[in-house]
């Protein structure tokens, strides 16, 4: 039977940050301007009948397709080879690597008038059509958003990407609780769990900081809104090649040196932006693209590499609220870097700041210290 205490950490986030406001949303739809009880904001409600109504339509026409597209694409790919599973999986899983307002800004720049949609459609004499800020671009988002993968196990996958005979052979097979033995308890008392959260939360902290200001600060430079939305849709183009090269990368060397060289050259990114150069945006919005992309994938390969996967939903349990808080505190550390610096520009160089405190973080980290396969892995070269 599994241990309840897994939900522990998970009810506790739900509890602060969805419940919570919740709560005061309902407080105040019973609460007057004055502080006391009072019915009457309900009285308003019939005049966004029309607006409940959309929604529900939407949710609904996007439940069906992602039924119509996810149910035959799941039996097709349970008759398909490993081979054409692997690439099939990657395809589907790389825009969810990409971060959420990447991924927005994308929609934006595929769909708008001027967008590449349209001006694709433009060679033929064809549009321009009316697609951004339409009932199909919601429904087309939602799906994006929600159209789920399914997983490696389920498709016949093995860590690593190693055959069965090698995963039978070489990795932990022995008998492990569903929980691998950890409780919250246990791992709030490990230094690497204190390692592994400040280490990811400021390596999206970062990427949210500057992605979210990308376009403000590229227009600062003179670019028009459309090329500077245009340098965020590249950005996410480039970054699926960077989270390839960088999942490569951590293939090969493991995921410590990855990480340390990602923040290296992150580091390098900003700098160049810095320079307030033209060629120093082109350049610093491939570089920053690529680092994205690698960010990414460093959420799940660290603390998988740390901890094992054995155990693994336990482990994140844990550690991704934690790291979500460090992630959260970014509008905060982002208006006191402005206030502080005056500048984005100024901003870009302490978020280069906070990236190197992550490299002290990472250097300190043992990157396997409780991986079981790598105890297994280290018992066999004996």
């Amino acid at each position: 039977m599994k241990s309840k205490g897994i939900a522990v950490p998970y009810v506790i986030w739900m509890a602060i940050f969805v419940v919570a406001p919740l709560l005061i949303i309902v407080f105040y739809a019973f609460t007057s301007q004055a502080g006391g009880f009072t019915l009457e904001n309900f009285s308003t409600m019939a005049q966004y009948t029309g607006v409940f109504g959309r929604s529900f339509l939407l949710a609904i026409i996007a439940t069906f397709i992602c039924l119509l597209i996810g149910y035959p694409l799941s039996y097709w790919l349970a008759q398909e080879s490993p081979a054409v599973r692997r690439v099939a999986m990657m395809l589907i899983m790389l825009p969810m690597w990409m971060n959420f307002l990447l991924r927005t800004y994308s929609w934006m720049f595929l769909l708008e008038k001027r967008g590449l949609i349209n001006s694709f459609l433009g060679l033929f004499g064809i549009g321009p059509f009316q697609m951004i800020n339409t009932q199909g671009a919601i429904v087309l988002g939602i799906i994006g958003l929600v159209l789920v993968r399914n997983t490696p196990q389920e498709c016949g996958m093995y860590p690593d990407n190693v055959t069965r005979e090698v995963y039978e052979r070489e990795y932990f097979q022995g008998n492990s609780e569903d929980n691998g033995g950890w409780t919250a308890g246990k791992l709030l008392k490990t230094k690497e769990l204190w390692l592994c959260a400040p280490i990811i939360g400021i390596n999206q902290l970062v990427t949210t900081g500057v992605m979210s200001q990308l376009v403000v600060r590229n227009t600062s430079l003179g670019f028009s809104q459309e090329a500077a939305v245009g340098l965020m849709t590249v950005c996410a183009i480039i970054g699926v090649c960077g989270s390839y090269l960088f999942g490569a990368i951590d293939q090969k060397f493991g995921v410590k040196k990855a990480i340390i060289l990602f923040l290296i050259w992150y580091c390098i990114a900003l700098a160049i932006n810095c320079t307030d150069t033209t060629i120093g945006v082109y350049v610093s919005v491939a570089m920053i693209g690529i680092a994205v992309g690698a960010a990414a994938n460093f959420i799940v390969s660290l603390p998988a590499s740390v901890f094992g996967r054995h155990g693994f939903t336990m482990v994140n349990s844990v550690f991704f609220p934690l790291m979500q808080i460090v992630l959260m505190t970014n509008y905060q550390v982002n208006a006191f870097a402005i206030r502080v610096t005056g500048s984005l520009r100024g901003a870009y160089i302490f978020y280069i700041g906070l990236l190197v405190v992550n490299m002290i973080l990472t250097a300190i980290i043992h990157p396997t210290r409780y991986n079981k396969d790598v105890a297994t892995e280290q018992e066999l070269m004996k």
